[in-house]
This record gives structure tokens, sequence and C-alpha cells, in this order.
């Protein structure tokens, strides 16, 4: 799977999130840790933006899996994400 295709799924992902409830969210962002997970292989750029990428979406999975308002740490893990794509696209 190239970096591109990686970062559209996690970003389908995401969006399919936001608008599911805490317990259906949760496991769909935990699928994403294994895509998301960088392996320093790619320019330090890239790495960097993923890896911000993985840990907002960390963090929105963490407020989902805790029962603690997590609408604030959508934008982030989104935003997060959509910078990484500005990057391999």
């Amino acid at each position: 799977m190239s970096e591109l295709e990686i970062v559209e799924r996690v970003l389908h992902t995401l969006q399919q999130a936001e608008s599911a409830e805490p317990q259906a969210a949760l496991p769909m962002l935990k699928k994403l840790i294994c895509l998301v997970n960088g392996h320093g292989e790619l320019p330090f750029e890239v790495e960097e933006a993923r890896s911000s990428a993985f840990m907002a979406i960390c963090e929105y999975a963490k407020a989902l899996h805790r029962g603690l308002p997590a609408d604030g740490l959508w934008p982030s893990a989104l935003t997060a994400t959509e910078k990484w794509r500005a990057l391999v696209n």
C-alpha cells in the first residue's frame, strides 16, 4: 500500500468515526494504529507529519475509550492527517 493510499484510508476512517457512536468509533481508530505507525523510510517531513497524525488519533481514541469529551480532538486528528496527505500527494 502506498503512503498516499494509507493516508486516504486514515482520512476516510476518521470521517466515519466522527459520526459514529464512541463505542463504534473506538475499534475503527484502533485499526489505524498499524497503518499510521512509521517505519523511518520516508523523508523526515513525511515521518514527522505521520507521527503527528498518529499522536492526534491516539488522543482522540483515548478520550473515546475513557468516555471523555472528544469533539474537540477530532478536528486536530483530521488536520494532522490532512497535513500528512499534503506532503505525500
